[in-house]
């Protein structure tokens, strides 16, 4: 679609141009009848000076084109054309009697004057020719609008340019400040509406900011907005309410567990109520930090790192992986957020290396400033899965283990804490999957043991 700026400037300076031309047609064709009368005069003049021919002491009046059609337009057209004593007469039969007498001797120029019985008016102009003044007098002419028209425009170009031009810079002016007004009202919309949070987009675009123009535009979006925004907080609501009432459930079953006889299938039960249960959690710190009803604290990630390996460690000495903690620099390494919610995004991403890095021997949790990433050294992911697991009840795994919510999860806690979750691998290089925060202010305290359990 084009730039409305440009084409409203377009559209204004046709319909401007179209204007003026219109109104100096209707100019030239609704003159006064004096006016008319004194433009054919010097029209008439000007063609027969043209067809008039002094030589020595003959005056001669050529038939040109110009009057030729000046005689066929007008039936009753007399002249005197006249040059000190030479004289050259046509239609004397129908000239009335003159106010003047030849030879005339007046000065140069022409007007229009009334005959003796002042039933009709004739044209007088002198026009200097040489030593001698060419007089004519013409009556009764008959002519066209266009010559008057092209007469008129040939005597007053000069005049109609400088009409013109102001009038083209004035349109043009106007228009810029026209599409100026219109680019910076789409403009401040266009501010106000990216500054609305996604998490949260209610309609915070005032119309009292905005151009009468936009005004239903611009209440459509608050609509909009508002409408999403209510449908957002139901879906919260939801999510909080169903992980909420999950964790009765989940206890009781736990409880249950304990009367199983059979010692392994006890083992595996107890693992997965315990995933179960972490899942059930994050989904409940998801819900609270997305409607802000969880103040955020200083999270040391060296801590909490150091924790999540440790509940893993039986898992991974099971499964005959490695588990291992990397630091670019010594002390705590501080973010701010939700523990409960952190600890459940890093309890997925280590639990999903366990599960579904197939082939690998080592998991190595890096630590750097502001960011925790998980690398395995297995058999890696397929072309573009990356993408792929981030969607819900999308999995790594082509046996189609696990619930696949696992990821999406971890990405929306990252997203409520203002970070984001990276996922890069390649067939046969591994994965790596990483958190990264906005970083708290670090303060120093005194070193510990950063080796796993």
């Amino acid at each position: 679609m084009k730039s409305i700026a440009r084409t409203f400037a377009l559209s204004l300076g046709i319909a401007a141009t179209m204007i003026f031309l219109i109104m100096l047609g209707i100019f030239v064709s609704r003159y006064p009848m004096e006016e008319r009368e004194f433009r054919a005069c010097r029209v008439v003049a000007a063609i027969l000076d043209r067809a008039t021919v002094i030589e020595g002491q003959n005056l001669t009046v050529r038939q040109t084109p110009g009057l030729e059609e000046l005689k066929a337009d007008s039936p009753n057209l007399w002249y005197v054309v006249s040059a000190g004593s030479m004289i050259s007469e046509y239609g004397s039969e129908r000239r009335p009697a003159l106010p003047f007498a030849f030879p005339y001797h007046g000065p140069v120029g022409s007007s229009v004057f009334s005959t003796l019985d002042q039933k009709s008016t004739f044209c007088l102009a002198v026009m200097q020719r040489g030593s001698l003044q060419l007089t004519t007098m013409i009556g009764e002419p008959q002519v066209r609008f266009g010559r008057i028209a092209r007469n008129f425009l040939v005597r007053s170009i000069f005049s109609i340019a400088l009409l013109a031009l102001a009038f083209a810079a004035t349109v043009a002016i106007g228009s810029a400040l026209a599409a100026r007004f219109v680019s910076r009202g789409i403009e401040r919309v266009a501010r106000r509406a990216l500054a609305i949070d996604p998490s949260a987009p209610q309609g915070l675009i005032s119309l009292s900011e905005v151009p009468t123009e936009l005004k239903p535009l611009v209440a459509a979006l608050n609509r909009a907005f508002g409408e999403i925004d209510a449908y957002i907080r139901m879906q919260r609501r939801f999510l909080g309410n169903a992980a909420h009432q999950l964790r009765t459930p989940l206890t009781l079953l736990r409880a249950k567990i304990e009367d199983v006889p059979d010692p392994a299938l006890k083992v595996e039960l107890v693992r997965d109520v315990r995933r179960l249960t972490s899942l059930v959690s994050a989904m409940l710190d998801l819900a609270r930090l997305q409607n802000h009803a969880i103040e955020k604290r200083p999270i040391d990630l060296a801590e909490l790192t150091l924790d999540v390996l440790a509940d893993f460690g039986p898992s991974a000495l099971d499964a005959g992986i490695e588990l291992a903690l990397e630091r670019a620099e010594e002390g705590p390494l501080l973010v701010q957020g939700v523990d409960a919610a952190v600890r459940s995004a890093l309890a997925n991403l280590v639990g999903n290396a366990l599960i579904h890095a197939h082939g690998a021997r080592r998991i190595v949790a890096t630590l750097g400033r502001g960011s925790i990433s998980v690398d395995d050294d297995g058999a890696g992911l397929p072309d573009d899965a990356e993408h792929r697991l981030l969607e819900p009840f999308q999995t790594g795994n082509c046996a189609g283990d696990g619930a696949g919510l696992g990821l999406s999860i971890v990405r929306e806690i990252m997203a409520a804490h203002g970070g984001e979750l990276v996922i890069s691998s390649a067939p046969g290089r591994g994965t790596t999957m990483s958190l990264r925060f906005p970083e708290a202010a670090t303060t120093r305290s005194p070193q510990r043991d950063l080796q796993p359990h």
